[in-house]
């Protein structure tokens, strides 16, 4: 640390902290007033030292009125100091102080205090937490509840989740977007259809939502703003305003346990793409901020070829969409990810949506039942370095309040249950048992591997496609059965000592798997998991 700014540390005035003493991977936060006079624009920020003299730099927001604040969540043990920045006029800056960062408790139950924050690992292929614990992504959308949802409703939400071993909640930031013109409270994000001005009183509803998806255990995944219909915010406002609102929630939530959503159900191409890209670089492209990022396209749409040199886009996201025809089925399980995945530089694939449960499907017109999700689940997670994959319910992710209703400007997606009867729906279920098999593994090591397979026992029909995934050192394979039957495997691929077990993704129950002539016939003719792994020593 320079001389010059340990004097001016000392000298300037202190800041009471909201806490003295905050756990490493917890979150600290300060306030400040300013002079009457100051505008919500203000460039504010605040510099801080770490105990080993590492100096980091966090932008603050306007929080209504005279109010400004910060927040940060501290990665190093001991005293930290921290100095705001800002016109001198404003009355902000100069302000400075230091608190205090004890180490985590290693009993911890949230495993984001226990572990770290969730960042990408070093090969680029998974998530992990900052301790290098693997992190597997096991979303669950609910675009509209933060916004919908009482606070008891929510809690009872989140629990339900973390009960059925869900790691992160997928969620859409900003009122007005389609299914949701206001919050519960009527309230809106913003005033304004060319020079925006943020309202803090609906950020701070949002806030209690985001805090207690963190104090559950689970991973944020925000969709700062939407940008599929020409008057969601993300098209409609100009390009300046999107950057100014990404920017704030970037400030106010970047100290939560988070995983960046930049932007909902647009194509990327073209000159949206350039836009987005603009955007994405304005907010992300300074590196300030380790969180993972990604962005949410349009079904069955993978733009990612063109994207490859933008540094700030960390995670792969893409969206196989809810219909169920043929051609939707082979995109999904051999379309664009499965050999976009192998393009440098390396970067985690995620399907941010498969078919919803209870989704009325494009093409047959009929309701995505359990067995439509679990297919989709196994085929994405098998297609490319499995990292994870998200889930959603018909009815929850718009949080249906009433019964009998479509979510709002979705015609066509059929009548929705309401969120309480959709957060039982038996594919959410399906989906932790999926999650546990995989956790239960060095899930990690898997790349697709259809060269396993002596044949294709689907043959031609997509529906039917069986999909593999081994790993390197051949101590792992998962194989995914759609339709039960017959799987026979290359002599030449597998080392001998495998335990060979076929694994139930209704029950998530287990039986022994009998090996003759290096073919494996499934329980009955619905869908298995075959897993063949050395057997523990």
């Amino acid at each position: 640390m320079s001389s010059l700014l340990v004097l001016a540390l000392a000298l300037a005035p202190e800041v009471p902290a909201q806490e003295a003493s905050v756990p490493q991977w917890g979150r600290w936060e300060a306030s400040f007033t300013a002079e009457e006079d100051t505008s919500p624009d203000t460039d504010f920020s605040v510099e801080l030292t770490s105990p080993s003299g590492r100096q980091r730099s966090v932008s603050g927001f306007w929080d209504g009125g005279r109010t400004w604040r910060v927040r940060f969540l501290p990665d190093e043990e001991g005293t930290w100091r921290f100095r705001s920045r800002a016109r001198r006029e404003s009355g902000l800056d100069g302000q400075a102080g230091r608190f205090s960062c004890r180490k985590p408790d290693p009993k911890a139950a949230n495993p984001l205090l226990r572990h770290g924050p969730v960042v990408v690992s070093a090969n680029g292929r998974h998530l992990q937490h900052l301790d290098g614990t693997p992190f597997f992504w096991l979303g669950d959308t609910v675009w509209t509840g933060p916004a919908l949802s009482a606070r008891d409703d929510w809690d009872t939400y989140l629990k339900d989740r973390v009960k059925k071993h869900f790691s992160a909640v997928q969620f859409n930031t900003l009122c007005p977007w389609r299914a949701a013109a206001a919050d519960a409270e009527g309230k809106t994000a913003f005033d304004g259809d060319k020079k925006v001005r943020i309202n803090p009183s609906y950020f701070r509803r949002l806030d209690a939502r985001i805090d207690a998806i963190n104090a559950h255990g689970l991973l944020a995944a925000p969709v700062l703003v939407w940008a599929h219909k020409p008057d969601d915010p993300g098209n409609a406002l100009p390009e300046a305003d999107v950057v100014k609102l990404l920017r704030y929630q970037v400030a106010r939530y970047g100290a939560h346990h988070v995983l960046w959503v930049l932007a909902g159900d647009n194509d990327y191409k073209g000159a949206q793409g350039e836009r987005w890209r603009r955007i994405g670089y304005a907010v992300f492209g300074n590196n300030r901020h380790p969180a993972p990022v990604t962005t949410h396209p349009t079904g069955m749409n993978w733009p990612w070829a063109d994207w490859r040199d933008e540094g700030w886009l960390t995670v792969l996201g893409y969206q196989s969409g809810h219909g169920d025809n043929a051609a939707t089925l082979r995109w999904l399980h051999s379309g664009p990810p499965s050999d976009g995945w192998r393009k440098a530089p390396a970067r985690p694939v995620l399907n941010l949506e498969p078919p919803y449960e209870d989704h009325v499907a494009y093409q047959s017109h009929k309701p995505h039942g359990a067995y439509n999700v679990r297919r989709a689940v196994y085929w994405s997670l098998l297609s490319t370095p499995p990292a994870g994959v998200t889930y959603g319910a018909h009815g929850l992710w718009s949080w249906q309040r009433k019964p009998d209703e479509e979510p709002p400007d979705h015609k066509g997606t059929g009548v929705a249950k309401t969120w309480r009867e959709a957060l039982d729906l038996p594919g959410s279920t399906h989906v932790q048992h999926a999650a546990d098999l995989f956790r239960s593994l060095p899930w990690w090591q898997l790349r697709p591997y259809q060269d396993l397979l002596a044949a294709q026992p689907g043959g031609d029909d997509p529906a039917k496609h069986v999909a593999a995934a081994w790993s390197d050192n051949g101590d792992l394979a998962v194989i995914y059965l759609p339709v039960g039957g017959e799987v026979r495997l290359k002599a030449d691929r597998l080392v001998e000592g495998l335990k060979a077990e076929w694994f139930d993704p209704r029950t998530g129950k287990r039986k022994q798997a009998r090996e003759d002539a290096g073919k494996y016939r499934a329980p009955d003719e619905e869908d298995w998991v075959l897993v063949l792994r050395r057997a523990e020593r």
